[in-house]
């Protein structure tokens, strides 16, 4: 009994390791950018009277983490002028995209949506590409700064921040501006920018942690050595400058999705439509999530409270439960699985449309919606993880990821107009009936892709990286 004790605490022993501790803060510093462009910023603008078109275009602003692909070569292999010099190549970039995202937060803090609303989505815009940076940077921190075996407490831990931060920029969000301005029929512009600033100050988290962090040793020789050929057989033609900078581009943004189209082969294009439609269902229903919630009556301490805070809640138990299943079931029965109870649960907000204001039915309607979402999440990070190639693994992440919200974010931009076109009922079905051809995609991926690439997921959970 002893001995199983000692091998229980050894075990989770590994929680309390700098390296996580580190990574559950930049998780916080991550998670929390992403609500100030989305819902939040929803909830901001439809309280201002901005009406629901402009708001479905304004969600268009969150696409720019569909495309941190473009510029992540640029993370991973470029230094920063000073930043490197003082703090490395990773933590030098983690302050500047740190310090970008503190002074967009509190310009989007000073800005007016009924005054000005330019101003707001350039702010708003600084906001997405200073956090997708960020994001770009922590995945590489996270993947180099520890062995395989710490990976997973490493992976936890920074969805336990992340999670927490999006309560926090959310329900906490909610709460401030409620707090400034309680009569919940009056908007008030000063709650708004009261509670962003404050979203602002909260980014400090994220900057202490990475001045206080360690620089991982980035394992770059073989990329080294690559761009070293590279550079001599382009200097046989071309300038030395240029032959330098053709060498860099290559290695850096080249290299990596060749070496996934050349392990996955004509299959890759089936995984990539896979990925980039897997979560459109619930996407395309989320951007409307709290303009829906505004338009039935709900306060802003019940949409905290339910979906903010309990919604969360059951998302991460959500995960939880997916995890055993994928262990159990295997990666791709539960990624079909997660897709159908996705698309299905959207039905639950057509009926809540019909009865319209009612507290229960909606605490049961986001407690399952999210649920399910959680089952979800965990059987695709476990197959996105499973695609990635050790040399490569922050930029092909990067891509993956970046795949995964484009063409969702890009359909759900219409939402508004839809809404306002036809009404919530149809909304909420047809944002269901868009989720069933995933079912298709996730069938054929199973049948068409070699075993060997799909099964080994359940064998890299454990040591690769959790998406945000």
């Amino acid at each position: 009994m002893t001995s199983y004790s000692q091998r229980i605490k050894n075990s989770l022993s590994i929680y309390c390791h700098k390296r996580v501790l580190i990574l559950l803060l930049l998780g916080f510093s991550a998670g929390l950018p992403l609500m100030l462009v989305f819902s939040t910023l929803s909830f901001w603008l439809r309280e201002a009277g901005v009406d629901r078109t402009a708001i479905g275009y304004f969600s268009w602003i969150a696409l720019v983490y569909g495309f941190k692909w473009a510029w992540s070569p640029l993370v991973d292999r470029m230094s920063l002028p000073i930043f490197t010099k003082l703090l490395g190549r990773r933590r030098g970039w983690m302050i500047f995209a740190q310090l970008i995202l503190v002074v967009a937060i509190v310009g989007m803090s000073q800005s007016d949506p009924l005054v000005d609303i330019e101003k707001l989505a350039v702010f708003a815009l600084m906001v997405a590409l200073a956090s997708a940076t960020q994001d770009i940077v922590i995945d590489a921190f996270r993947i180099e700064s520890a062995s395989e075996k710490m990976q997973a407490a490493l992976a936890a831990a920074y969805q336990v921040g992340y999670r927490s931060a999006m309560i926090i920029a959310t329900a906490g969000a909610l709460t401030i501006a409620a707090w400034i301005e309680p009569n919940n029929d009056t908007y008030s512009l000063v709650s708004w920018q009261t509670a962003y600033l404050a979203m602002a100050g909260l980014m400090s988290v994220g900057i202490i942690t990475t001045l206080f962090s360690d620089e991982p040793k980035v394992e770059s020789k073989e990329a080294d050595e690559k761009e070293a050929e590279l550079k001599q057989q382009f200097s046989m033609r071309y300038s030395p400058a240029i032959a330098a900078t053709l060498s860099w581009l290559y290695t850096a943004s080249v290299l990596p999705f060749l070496d996934f189209f050349k392990r996955y082969g004509k299959s890759a294009i089936l995984i990539l439509l896979l990925i980039s439609t897997y979560r459109i269902s619930d996407i395309v229903m989320g951007v409307m999530a709290n303009v829906f919630y505004v338009d039935m009556g709900f306060s802003k301490a019940e949409i905290a409270t339910l979906s903010k805070v309990y919604g969360l809640i059951m998302t991460l138990v959500g995960a939880g439960a997916g995890g055993l299943l994928v262990a159990r079931y295997g990666t791709m029965k539960i990624l079909f699985l997660g897709a159908f109870l996705v698309a299905t649960t959207n039905l639950l907000f057509a009926y809540q449309a019909v009865i319209g204001y009612n507290v229960p039915f909606l605490t049961l309607a986001i407690s399952v919606d999210n649920f399910s979402g959680g089952v979800a999440t965990a059987a695709f990070i476990a197959y996105l993880s499973s695609l990635t190639s050790t040399g490569y693994s922050a930029t092909q992440y990067a891509l993956l990821s970046s795949i995964m919200l484009l063409f969702p974010k890009f359909v759900a931009g219409f939402s508004g107009a839809y809404i306002d076109a036809y009404d919530y009922v149809s909304f909420f079905v047809g944002a269901s009936l868009i989720g069933f051809p995933v079912l298709g995609l996730v069938l054929l991926v199973q049948k068409y892709v070699p075993e060997t690439q799909t099964v080994s997921a359940d064998e890299s959970t454990q040591q690769k990286e959790l998406n945000s």
